[in-house]
């Protein structure tokens, strides 16, 4: 039991007391955050006798915050008394609910786990292992999306060909704006900084040459593969894994369907359909911002342009440019529907898959760019 306070010293900041073979807490004074120190020494004497079950009395508390109420219940803790065994009496309302929160916020788990740094070799490690790992689901997923098509071209009355033509829209045609202007001020930007140079020389009319081939060849399929990427398949994955959330995938299952049937066939095609024929749209408006810049800056006329363009553009780098589209597609599909079927039933796990996705997307379209152009080039085409 504490002691009592002497006729000279101040009183002490609680008292304990027996009633009814009940431990009593009186609590007194300012409990607040400038007195935590002199509180947390007298609480560190504080025993109980008998029985764990304590009550708190507030009748003489004059003020309270969180942090001294944290301070108590951690000591009551301390000595066993559970929550279920702590009561409070006589205590005003705004003390009361007080404690209730600090007593909430001690039994709720926390909010992250602590960041655990581990060392750079264990580290690379680690990296390895999760890249093998991710490899290894998104081949069995390319596996299981391969059989289901399949199946579908057995049965093709299965297809979804509405679902197909909405996500379409969605994915192809009201993305036609963003992939037109970003083209377009590529074009700009690309012809004029080759036309500063080629005007020291005065080989401006080979800027149609550099413009031309590198837009359909190019910038064209890697811009827009990343602003589908970026746009579509984040909304793949958050699409999805909101359904997950809400176990509607669960209802598709006991339907006796096919989620990947139902969720993930539709929207491989129209992202495979969709994405060349924004790489054609993304090549006329990178040529047009290269035409404009011709006709403003370098003294090309689009007559000109045109016919220069016409004479040394191959057809082969248009060809090249829109072939690459659909194998940039069918990965950002199989991708981000993965990664969306994949995610856990909580809302942090939806925006981690949607990142996720975002990001080893645009990686997998600069890879497969590389190796598009190293093979073409070993091939002479």
């Amino acid at each position: 039991m504490v002691a009592a306070a002497t006729a000279t010293g101040p009183p002490p900041w609680l008292s304990l007391a027996k009633e009814g073979g009940v431990n009593v807490l009186y609590l007194q004074g300012r409990w607040r955050l400038p007195h935590v120190g002199e509180i947390e020494t007298e609480i560190e004497g504080l025993t109980l006798a008998g029985d764990r079950h304590c009550v708190i009395d507030g009748s003489r508390l004059e003020e309270l915050d969180t942090a001294a109420g944290f301070l108590l219940l951690r000591h009551l803790a301390g000595l066993g008394c559970a929550a279920s065994t702590v009561d409070v009496r006589n205590m005003r309302e705004g003390h009361e609910r007080l404690l209730a929160l600090v007593r909430e916020r001690m039994a709720a788990p926390s909010v992250a786990a602590p960041t655990v740094r581990h060392p750079l070799v264990q580290h690379v490690g680690a990296a390895t292992v999760l890249l093998w790992r991710t490899l290894e689901t998104h081949t069995g997923f390319i596996g299981e999306v391969a059989l289901e098509v399949f199946a579908l071209l057995r049965r093709p009355r299965l297809f979804r060909f509405k679902e197909t033509i909405s996500q379409f829209e969605v994915v192809a045609l009201n993305a036609i704006p963003i992939v037109a202007l970003v083209t377009l001020l590529i074009g700009v930007v690309f012809a004029y900084l080759l036309g500063v140079q080629a005007q020291r020389y005065g080989a401006t009319i080979f800027v149609v040459d550099g413009v031309g081939i590198a837009i359909c060849r190019e910038l064209s399929p890697i811009l827009v593969a990343v602003i589908v990427a970026g746009r579509s398949g984040a909304a793949f994955t958050a699409q999805i894994g909101s359904m997950k959330v809400q176990e509607e995938t669960d209802a598709i299952q006991t339907l006796g369907l096919s989620p990947i049937q139902v969720l993930v066939v539709p929207r491989l095609v129209a992202i495979m359909v969709g994405l060349p024929l924004l790489v054609f749209v993304g090549d006329i408006a990178g040529i047009a911002g290269g035409v404009l810049i011709g006709a403003t800056q370098l003294g090309i006329a689009p007559e000109a342009f045109a016919s220069r363009l016409h004479a040394v553009l191959p057809m082969s780098a248009f060809v090249v440019g829109v072939a690459k589209a659909p194998v940039f597609a069918a990965f950002i599909a199989t991708i981000a529907c993965r990664m969306g079927l994949s995610v856990a039933r909580d809302a942090r796990s939806v925006g981690e898959h949607t990142t996720s996705t975002v990001v080893q997307s645009i990686v997998w379209v600069i890879v497969l760019d590389a190796a598009f152009a190293v093979s073409l080039q070993r091939f002479g085409i």
